[in-house]
């Protein structure tokens, strides 16, 4: 059974945008939450804090601090690495294959 903590955390533009979805003509929230990949109910409860709230909703949401920014730097940077090192053995199978269908 899942807790609450165990669901999906979205950031405010995340939520915004997911109400501004549901705002447009032929678009319904089930249509939407699907699409999103996010349950109705969730998006009920968003447009009805947006309509209460205004421009005051969602605070605190998004990058909670540089921590995260940074973490995700030093991931890229591992990507990018292994990247390069698949980029190279891609090339050094590929000139073993001309070679052996040379022979």
């Amino acid at each position: 059974m899942r807790r609450k903590n165990d669901y999906n955390r979205h950031s405010r533009e995340f939520k915004l945008e997911a109400v501004r979805m549901c705002q447009q003509p032929g678009r319904t929230i089930a249509d939407v939450a699907r699409e999103l990949g996010i349950r109705e109910t969730e998006l009920h409860t968003w447009r009805t804090k947006v309509k209460e709230q205004g421009d005051n909703v969602f605070p605190g949401s998004g990058c909670k601090s540089g921590d995260d920014i940074s973490v995700l730097k030093r991931e890229n940077q591992r990507l990018r690495e292994e990247n390069a090192i698949l980029k190279k053995a891609a090339i050094f199978f590929a000139k073993e294959a001309d070679g052996t269908t040379s022979s």
